[in-house]
């Protein structure tokens, strides 16, 4: 009797034992290690590292590169990139302010107008590089260069002066709340809400399985019934809107839209996602490990 009660203890250890070792060898994991040691590194170095003012200074801008990051995170699962995101990110606003200051468009109407450019410019991409099989890199590279041109051009090299006026879609957007001595805006909740979604995705839903069917085999996944072209479109226009939508966020922030805003952003976030444990050649993405990396990126920046 004894000996079969720690049989069965013996036999439910095991998979908690694997459970902690799979954990342990996550790519994940290692970043989160790393990003523990560069906190612990600042905060001994500098005293006002873990100060409210730098937390909060951080938390501002982390949420709007980690909202990209999380459309990236999905895309490079599929085997695919985009580095138009950076100009996208300058476009979107610029497009807005400029039908809102001088078209007199209502600012939802404007909003729409942005998030639709944002869509076509998503679906040229994913179009070319499906339909034509020209490679990513070189679709979205010729992208931004097209979309930071057009920022360029419609603004004359100038950045546009936001409203600073309170408003519902301001608020929503760029609000800002306190905990205690933090301050914070509502563009974290926007990648707190946007990251669980991600997760739930990648991680449970059948769209999840087939993204990282396609990044890892697109044949085999093809041959399975998978709409590998279609799947990857709709991931080429969800990473554009999120870049014209942190965009937003972004020029609603600081109350200005500058075409040149974003730039160099497309590196930026596909460091935090690979450095979170995405595999660059796809077939493997983590959204938790992509919070990680841009949580590292942004407390070297401001370390």
């Amino acid at each position: 009797m004894v000996r079969a009660v720690m049989t069965i203890a013996a036999e439910e250890e095991m998979p908690r034992a694997k459970r902690r070792s799979s954990l342990i060898r996550s790519p994940q994991f290692s970043s989160l290690v790393i990003l523990i040691v560069l906190l612990a590194v600042f905060a001994i170095a500098d005293a006002n590292f873990l100060s409210p003012l730098n937390i909060s200074n951080m938390m501002a801008f982390l949420p709007e590169l980690g909202i990209i990051a999380l459309g990236m995170t999905l895309l490079l699962t599929a085997g695919e990139f985009d580095l138009s995101v950076g100009a996208v990110f300058g476009l979107a606003p610029v497009v807005v302010m400029l039908l809102v200051q001088n078209g007199g468009v209502d600012i939802g109407v404007a909003l729409l107008a942005g998030l639709l450019l944002c869509i076509a410019i998503g679906a040229i991409n994913g179009l070319i590089v499906t339909k034509i099989g020209i490679s990513s890199f070189l679709v979205t590279l010729s992208m931004l260069l097209v979309v930071r041109g057009a920022a360029l051009y419609i603004t004359q090299g100038f950045p546009l002066k936001s409203w600073d006026q309170p408003g519902f879609f301001v608020t929503l957007l760029a609000g800002s709340f306190s905990i205690g001595t933090f301050r914070f805006y509502t563009s974290l909740w926007w990648f707190i809400g946007l990251s669980l979604l991600a997760i739930y995705v990648l991680r449970y839903a059948k769209l999840g399985n087939w993204i990282s069917a396609i990044g890892s085999n697109r044949n085999a996944a093809v041959a399975r019934g998978v709409p590998a072209d279609a799947v990857k479109i709709w991931l080429f226009i969800l990473t554009s809107v999120l870049a014209g939508l942190a965009g937003m966020i972004s020029a609603f922030r600081i109350s200005a839209a500058s075409p040149v805003a974003g730039t160099g952003y497309e590196l930026e976030v596909i460091a935090m996602v690979v450095i979170g444990g995405t595999a660059l050649t796809g077939g493997r993405g983590t959204i938790l490990g992509t919070i990680v990396g841009a949580l590292m990126l942004r407390s070297i920046r401001n370390g």
